[in-house]
């Protein structure tokens, strides 16, 4: 791949030492390209979370190597949107989007500017007065992406950002992000388990089986967007998917 924003090789972390090491991921070798959506996907235990904190700097890993080539300019190469959107209960809703941007340089004037650009970009430029308890969950999550961009990464990782959310909201905001990221040419890492979320969004499937996790399978995805949730080659997509996961994982 040439020029790859992120560039992993040979990637390996341990925790512990003799009999109790416990290896979590294995020799992963994997690139991702500027402006591609990639989704993570496997079964509990197998790393992937590890893996996006091996990416933010939070986890070392034991092997291997991880390049990240942000822009030069850029501050903030990679931001975090989690399962739960940890919004702060005291600060209104533009306050906390625009919370990352305290200790840039920028001016009051010029976060809330831009907390507001990013809350038009995510659909809720109304809700800017509100209070986090004011918000539905779908909406909080909305904040939480809104926060994440505010930072202007590069790189912008979501761990199972949906995955508490009912299934009518999570495919609304499944398809907010598709929106999103047409219109800002976002790099994407996505970690889910859910695969039919993930034949949606991406651009490119990895599949992660263990433990210890390591890369069992890949899949582009070249159909157009939007794209209809019952689409048969979506489906015969995501039946693949399962099919490689649940041969690769009964191989572990």
């Amino acid at each position: 791949m040439p020029d790859p924003i992120i560039d992993i090789r040979g990637l390996s972390l341990a925790y512990g030492a003799g009999e109790s090491r416990n290896v979590v991921l294995e020799s992963l070798d994997l690139a991702v390209a500027r402006g591609e959506v990639l989704v993570i996907v496997g079964e509990s235990g197998v790393g992937k979370s590890t893996l996006l904190r091996v990416l933010m700097g939070l986890s070392r890993p034991s092997d291997g190597r991880v390049a990240i080539h942000a822009r030069p300019e850029c501050r903030t190469p990679m931001a975090m949107v989690f399962q739960d959107a940890r919004l702060l209960p005291w600060r209104r809703v533009i306050d906390n989007v625009a919370f990352g941007l305290e200790g840039s340089g920028l001016t009051r004037a010029a976060r809330r500017e831009r907390a507001r650009a990013m809350l038009a970009l995510v659909g809720l430029a109304d809700l800017a007065g509100r209070w986090p308890h004011q918000l539905s969950g779908g909406q909080r999550q909305r904040v939480a992406i809104a926060r994440a961009l505010a930072v202007e990464p590069d790189v912008l990782l979501m761990d199972e950002p949906f995955s508490a959310l009912d299934s009518f909201t999570r495919e609304g905001l499944q398809d907010e992000l598709q929106r999103i990221t047409a219109e800002t040419g976002k790099t994407v890492l996505f970690v889910t388990h859910d695969i039919d979320e993930a034949v949606t969004i991406a651009d490119r499937v990895v599949v992660i089986a263990g433990p210890p996790g390591r890369i069992a399978a890949e899949v582009r995805i070249d159909l157009p967007r939007p794209r209809p949730r019952r689409d048969a080659a979506l489906q015969d997509i995501a039946r693949q998917l399962r099919a490689e996961l649940s041969r690769r994982s009964a191989e572990l």
